[in-house]
C-alpha cells in the first residue's frame, strides 16, 4: 500500500433524509477518527500464573472524531451548528481512502470558533459516537 494523502480523509454530515445523503464539512484541514473499548477484567485467584484475564467482547465500544480547519459557512456548517444547538444525534460517515467508510449516529460535543485579526477564522469540532456504528471496507 502506497502513503496516502491526509486531504483524502473525510468528514461528511447527513442530512436525516430516507434515503440520507452526505454532504462533506468544508474547510476542514485536520480531521481525527479514534475508535477505543473499554475491557472487562475477569482476573481472579485462580488465573494462571497471575495474569490478568479480559472477557471477549463485553466491553464498551465508543468513537470520536475531531476535526480543524477554516471557517467557510458553507451550508454543512450551517447544519453542524444547528445539530450542536439542538443536541440532536446526527449520521456521520469518516471516509478513510484505502481503507473503509465508518458511519454511524454522532453527537457534536463541542463546537469552536477562532480567528486572529491577521489571519483567517477557523472552527474546529468534537463528536462523541451515540449508537451502532458501520464500516464498509473500499
Amino acid at each position: 500500500m502506497t502513503a496516502q494523502a491526509g486531504k483524502g480523509v473525510l468528514l461528511k454530515i447527513g442530512d436525516g433524509g430516507s434515503p440520507e445523503t452526505f454532504t462533506s464539512l468544508a474547510g476542514l484541514r485536520a480531521k481525527t477518527l479514534s475508535l477505543n473499548a473499554r475491557a472487562v477484567d475477569v482476573t481472579h485467584a485462580d488465573s494462571p500464573g497471575r495474569w490478568r484475564e479480559l472477557l471477549d467482547g463485553a466491553g464498551v465500544r465508543q468513537a470520536a472524531i475531531s476535526g480543524a480547519g477554516i471557517f467557510v459557512d458553507s451550508a454543512a456548517d450551517e447544519t453542524v451548528r444547528g445539530v450542536f444547538f439542538d443536541q440532536a444525534r446526527r449520521s456521520f460517515q469518516v471516509i478513510v481512502p484505502d481503507f473503509g467508510v465508518i458511519e454511524g449516529p454522532f453527537l457534536v460535543t463541542a463546537l469552536e470558533y477562532s480567528g486572529r485579526h491577521d489571519s483567517e477564522a477557523s472552527y474546529s469540532l468534537s463528536l462523541s459516537s451515540a449508537g451502532a456504528l458501520s464500516f464498509t471496507p473500499l
